[in-house]
């Protein structure tokens, strides 16, 4: 997991994204569209078309850091364009990479007692 100090923010770039970029192309992207600036510490994330591929940039003070992850089932849940940028806690992010619903995430029922 990316540690995460006080104060940095996640935000989601609502819609897809071309997986296919790197670094420097997100960033750019983060810059215009986001109106942010991508060097500041804070992580962004993109979703591919497709839903299962997700790309976090971050720049950690000494260098560019990309993360990606794709998930063998399911899709990543993801704001709407009309959204524009949205921005998560630690917590959401977690349950964002783990394929959870980050907005209602729910407890899923297990036994109490065997018999």
């Amino acid at each position: 997991m990316i540690p995460l100090s006080t104060g940095v923010r996640v935000w989601l770039a609502t819609g897809y994204t071309d997986m296919r970029k790197g670094f420097p192309s997100l960033a750019l992207q983060v810059q215009e569209i986001l109106q942010r600036d991508p060097l500041g510490g804070h992580l962004f994330c993109f979703r591919g078309r497709r839903g299962n591929l997700l790309k976090v940039i971050w720049h950690d003070g000494q260098g560019a850091c990309l993360f990606t992850k794709r998930l063998e089932r399911g899709r990543f849940l993801w704001p709407s364009p009309a959204d524009g940028a949205v921005t998560i806690s630690s917590a959401q992010l977690g349950y964002l990479l783990s394929g959870i619903d980050w907005r209602h995430p729910q407890e899923k029922w297990r036994p109490t007692s065997i018999g």
